[in-house]
């Protein structure tokens, strides 16, 4: 954990923000909670968001990967998704998270993949499977964003 995160933007949405002022990468590695749990976020698009999460700091007491981990790791792929649906004169804010743990994790790293169930004028819903390291489904969520008119645009 505390590592530089990897981003990985479309070359046109990091053209749209940078336009705006906006560096996409920093502000994906800027201290947010994603980032103290160590969320790398390897792939994104309107399509489909891709991002690691380690195992290790991230437990409850008995050393399993904690259920609120997955859940920020959830948020976090699906708010990026949101995001990029509706473009750099919106904010996605989530105001429904739904998650179904399947399996416990004791090490390693688990992926998230968030792929669009809505994309809407007002409102964004993403679907984000969590896998272990042996591609088993660790966790299943679903993420429900408003998208908002960002502020000053």
């Amino acid at each position: 954990m505390g590592e530089q995160q990897h981003v990985t933007f479309p070359q046109e949405v990091i053209d749209e923000y940078a336009a705006l002022g906006v560096d996409l990468a920093a502000m994906f590695s800027a201290g947010h909670l994603g980032t103290r749990m160590g969320v790398q976020i390897v792939e994104a698009s309107a399509d489909r968001v891709v991002g690691t999460m380690p195992v290790e700091g991230n437990t409850q007491p008995y050393g399993l990967l904690h259920g609120g981990a997955s859940a920020v790791l959830a948020e976090t792929l699906g708010s990026v998704g949101s995001m990029l649906h509706a473009g750099s004169s919106k904010i996605a804010v989530g105001v429904d998270l739904n998650c179904t743990h399947h399996r416990g994790v004791r090490s390693g790293l688990v992926t998230g993949v968030a792929t669009p169930v809505h994309r809407g004028r007002s409102t964004a819903t993403y679907e984000i499977v969590i896998s272990d390291e042996e591609d088993r489904r660790v966790c299943t969520a679903r993420l429900t964003c408003l998208l908002r008119d960002a502020p000053g645009r």
